[in-house]
This record gives C-alpha cells, sequence and structure tokens, in this order.
C-alpha cells in the first residue's frame, strides 16, 4: 500500500516565538514546513504588541526619567528634557516593524510558506487556512494566548479610557491618573512606562502582594521600590464595578474579605489580570481534542496531543506563558518530529521583569523549595555591590536557595537594574546541577553586577565578604 503523501512534513499553526521557531527549525531540519498565520506580520503578541514594544517604551522612558528625576544630574550631566510621546512612539513602531520583517526574511532563508489567513482543523492533517485548505502530516499548535477579560469590564483601546496592555502601547498622550487592575509583570512594566512619563499611577491588586508566583522577598522588596518610585498599590482589593463617563473612568472597590466600597477616578485604566490560550476557532472538536479546565491543550513531555499527528507549544499548553519558554519548545517539537531528542527543562525556566530595576528569577522561590525539605539561603544587597553603587543603582539584592544536604542550587532571585541579564548565569548553573559553592568559587569579573550572585552563592556558606 502506498504510504499518504502530504503537502508538508510540518504545518504550524501561529508565527508568535514558539510558532515562527519551530517552522524555520523544522525547515532547517529538512522537513518541508509552511505556518499559517493570521495576522498582516510574523512574531505573533511577543513582536507586534507584546514584549518587543513594552521594551522599547520601558528603554526610552527609562532615558526620560533619569533625566527629569534627578539621576543624570548626580552623574554631573545637567538637562531639561522635553517629552516627544510621538516620536517614542515612532521608534517604538520602527523595531517592532525592523524585527516582524526580519522574521519575514528568515521564513524565506529557510523557504518556510507563509500561509496567510485563519487556521482551523477539518482532520488531523488537513487545516483550512483562509479559503484554501493544506494537508500536513504533522501540525503544530502554536496560537499563543490573548489577554484575559474582567467579568464586567468593557475594553475600548480606541476610546484610550479602558485598555488593554495593546491599547496601553499606544496612548495619544500620557495620562494624569492612571489606574492598573493587576500587580503583575505586564501591568507593572506599563504602569512604570506612564509613571515615568508623569502619570499618577495606582495598582489595584486582588492579592496580598504583587508579583504572583515570585519569591517572597522579592515580591516585597519590589513592591517597596515600586512605591519608592511614586506607585501607590491597593493590595487585597477587588475591583467590582467601573464606569466610563466620556473620558473618566470611575472604578468601585471593596476590600478582597469583604467590606466598605470606594471608588477611584481615572482618565485611564489598564486591565492587566493575566493571560488566556488561543484555543477558540481552531475546530478542535473535529479533531477529538478536548482542552482542559484553563483552556490549555494538554501534551506530553515530547509535546505529543492525544491527536497522533498533532503537536502543541507555548502558552497555549501548561505553564508560564513566556516567549523564551515557547521558543525552546519550537525547537524541541521540531526536532522531536524530525526524529532526534528535543527535552526542555521547565524546571529552569527565568522569568523577568522589566522594569528599573530589573526582577528575576529561576527556579524555585524560597517558598516552594522549603516544602521539599532544609534549605539554605544566602542574599546580598546591591547597594554593596561596587558597581552598583557607581551607577546609582543600589536599590535590590540577589538571593540564592540551596539544599541544604547537597548544596544543589534550587533557585535564584534578583533586582538589579541588569537582573534579567545576570540570571542566565544562574539558570546555566542550575541547568548543570551547580552548587552554591560551584557559584561561590567561580571568579567573576570586577566590577560588575554579577559579582552580587557570586557573593549570595558565598551567603550560603555563611562566608559573604563585602557584607
Amino acid at each position: 500500500m502506498a504510504e499518504q503523501t502530504y503537502d508538508y512534513d510540518v504545518l504550524v499553526i501561529g508565527a508568535g516565538p514558539g510558532g515562527y521557531v519551530a517552522a524555520i527549525r523544522a525547515a532547517q531540519l529538512g522537513l518541508k514546513t509552511a505556518c499559517a498565520e493570521s495576522r498582516e506580520t510574523l512574531g505573533g503578541t511577543c513582536l507586534n504588541v507584546g514584549c518587543i514594544p513594552s521594551k522599547a517604551m520601558l528603554h526610552a522612558s527609562e532615558l526620560y526619567d533619569h533625566a527629569a528625576n534627578g539621576m543624570m544630574a548626580k552623574m554631573g550631566i545637567e538637562v531639561t528634557p522635553k517629552l516627544n510621546l510621538e516620536a517614542m512612539h515612532g521608534q517604538r513602531r520602527e523595531a517592532v516593524k525592523g524585527l516582524t520583517g526580519g522574521i519575514e526574511f528568515l521564513f524565506k532563508k529557510n523557504k518556510v510558506d507563509w500561509k496567510k489567513g485563519h487556521a482551523s482543523f477539518i482532520d488531523a492533517h488537513r487545516v483550512k487556512i483562509g479559503e484554501t485548505t493544506v494537508t500536513a502530516k504533522n501540525v503544530v499548535i502554536a496560537t499563543g494566548s490573548s489577554v484575559a477579560s474582567l467579568p464586567g469590564i468593557e475594553i475600548d483601546n480606541a476610546n484610550h479610557v479602558v485598555v488593554d496592555s495593546t491599547g496601553a502601547l499606544e496612548l495619544p498622550a500620557v495620562p494624569q491618573q492612571l489606574v492598573v487592575i493587576g500587580g503583575g509583570v505586564i501591568g507593572l512594566e506599563l504602569g512604570s512606562v506612564w509613571r515615568r512619563l508623569g502619570a499618577r499611577v495606582t495598582c489595584v491588586e486582588y492579592l496580598d502582594e504583587i508579583l504572583p508566583g515570585m519569591d517572597g522577598d522579592i515580591r516585597k522588596e519590589a513592591r517597596k521600590i515600586f512605591k519608592k518610585q511614586g506607585i501607590e498599590f491597593k493590595l487585597s482589593t477587588k475591583v467590582t464595578g467601573l464606569a466610563v463617563n466620556g473620558k473618566t473612568a470611575t472604578l468601585t472597590m471593596e476590600p478582597a474579605a469583604g467590606g466598605a466600597a470606594e471608588t477611584l477616578e481615572a482618565d485611564c485604566v489598564l486591565v492587566s489580570i493575566g493571560r488566556k490560550p488561543n484555543t477558540e476557532g481552531l475546530n478542535l472538536e473535529a479533531i477529538g481534542l478536548a482542552v482542559n479546565a484553563r483552556g490549555q491543550i494538554e501534551a506530553d513531555h515530547d509535546f505529543r496531543t492525544s491527536v497522533p499527528g498533532v503537536w502543541a507549544i507555548g502558552d497555549v499548553i501548561p505553564g508560564p506563558m513566556l516567549a523564551h519558554k515557547a521558543e525552546d519548545e519550537g525547537i524541541a517539537v521540531a526536532e522531536n518530529i524530525a526524529g532526534h531528542t528535543g527535552i526542555v527543562n521547565h524546571a529552569v525556566i527565568p522569568s523577568v521583569v522589566y522594569t528599573w530595576p530589573e526582577i528575576a528569577g529561576v527556579g524555585l522561590t524560597e517558598e516552594q523549595a522549603k516544602e521539599g525539605g532544609p534549605i539554605k539561603v544566602g542574599k546580598f544587597p546591591m547597594m554593596a555591590n561596587s558597581r552598583a553603587k557607581t551607577n546609582h543603582e543600589g536599590d535590590g539584592l540577589v538571593k540564592v536557595i540551596a539544599d541544604a544536604e547537597t548544596d544543589r542550587v534550587l533557585g535564584v532571585w534578583a533586582i538589579a537594574v541588569p537582573a534579567g541579564t545576570m540570571i542566565a548565569e544562574a539558570a546555566l548553573a542550575m541547568e548543570f546541577g551547580a552548587t552554591s559553592e560551584d557559584i561561590a568559587y567561580t571568579c567573576h569579573a570586577h566590577p560588575t553586577h554579577s559579582e552580587a550572585l557570586k557573593e549570595a552563592a558565598m551567603g550560603v556558606q555563611g562566608k559573604p565578604i563585602h557584607v
């Protein structure tokens, strides 16, 4: 019996960080590959309206803030900045245009066919894309995630009053009062952008602390730093209603545990309570693939779903919704499809908040580590780090958590201006099963921020030098 033929060896649905990486890697491995994407540009949420444009605004607003609030003056540079918001938006758009265009170039270079249009399953090997149908031996679902909504609150990005993260990137003027609903990564990053540019910012969080999922010490220290910068917090508070009258929004809130209601007016409200997997519209029922209670597609260690020939990666499967996690899974799934061994160590996935200073972590929190048995902890304040001190960047700390018996590093957490870069060293050390002593006795260049990690590792043994 002749083997069935297909248009493609691999069809990837979605061209975000997971999807486009999976498509390129599959093509590199000699598989005939196509990628379906309904956006006008490649790169998904991350490159178009997420990671990349937000970092462009964070960096630009950081420079403005340094000039406006005395940081540059401390270093002998006296300037009086003038905000040109449209130019700031322009450099953001140019960054997005360049990077999304770069993905299109890489598709052409690696002979990946871009199928433009919304994709939905007909069966496990036939997918309708727009008005055409293609067949594929393997289909990878990499459709990412979208903004989660808050019941009773309608997002209207065009009006610039009640916005989501996409709308918060496009505000035509600096709000006088910005309320951020949600004390997670996205809300704090975008809240920081507009705070630096002159907005009064209030963050309303249902939980009793910001940055859920991060280490307890880091969460408390981060809030203290944000408060010093001028962000106000209403913790353990739930939003019960929101009314818009012209260009003014009025929030109704009450304590999470119940109590007297209060109101807060703002000319802009950012709803940032998380994200949800993009599984609707794929016609998964046609292939007998159900989602779990959180709307996610379950996949095994190799990223196979319960349907033969259908794979899933990134934000649509369980795990942190992070671009770099999706990228690594994209490489791994392509290698598995090609008959190689693709592995992602989900225990060592770093996370970063790109505020000033940055906040980063990898591995277990202290609270999680204690559940597994006795631990040792070393901490080192950035104010004792010579490079941070010289640069007027003394806020924050580095924390190393190790197993009390084996000394193996279980988690590393940091608040430091370059924490997002520093955490890569910790992730690499953990990937190789390093002990805190391994890090402590590795020579670090002086003067660098990374010496704080070395000192924190020395602190696990009770022997830091500079504190």
